[in-house]
């Protein structure tokens, strides 16, 4: 009788550890955005100085462009071993002009993202497509062989 409950405890025990293996988390990444800050930041009044003071370096600025700066925002939330979705997300985008003032202040949510499924396990090519036994053996006889122009051969 002793034997059974511990057994059945023992399974309670397992089950328990591996449900709390299971639990979601949320999680914050990138720029922390304090609101009163970021609407702190007003056209024509501030500079490229003066907001690096209130909202501090951006998370990046523009690949082609220096004048402008995106303070990105994101949080996630995920469950057990899946992929984490986006419950929150902010952009915050700065323009300067050419002087360093600040010439427009955006801002976007997670309607920019982007969904992007792939095509497969392949990418798909143009050309002649050839089965495993043509690509396997059909390069015999032509590289090095007598008459043709491979590596040791005379190319006659």
């Amino acid at each position: 009788m002793t034997s059974i409950r511990l057994a059945s405890l023992a399974a309670i025990v397992a089950i328990g550890l591996t449900a709390g293996g299971c639990a979601g988390y949320r999680e914050s990444r990138g720029y922390i955005l304090d609101e009163q800050l970021a609407s702190a930041v007003q056209v024509g009044t501030d500079n490229k100085t003066s907001v690096e003071k209130t909202l501090g370096r951006p998370t990046f600025t523009g690949q082609f462009n220096d004048n402008e700066w995106y303070y990105v925002s994101r949080n996630t939330s995920t469950f057990a071993f899946r992929n984490p979705r986006v419950t929150q997300q902010t952009v915050l985008r700065i323009r300067f002009d050419a002087a360093g003032n600040v010439a427009a202040v955006e801002r976007t949510g997670k309607e920019q993202i982007a969904s992007i499924d792939p095509y497969g396990k392949t990418t798909p090519t143009l050309g002649r497509r050839k089965s495993f036994f043509e690509e396997f053996f059909g390069n015999i006889g032509t590289v090095g062989g007598v008459g043709t122009a491979g590596q040791g051969g005379r190319g006659q």
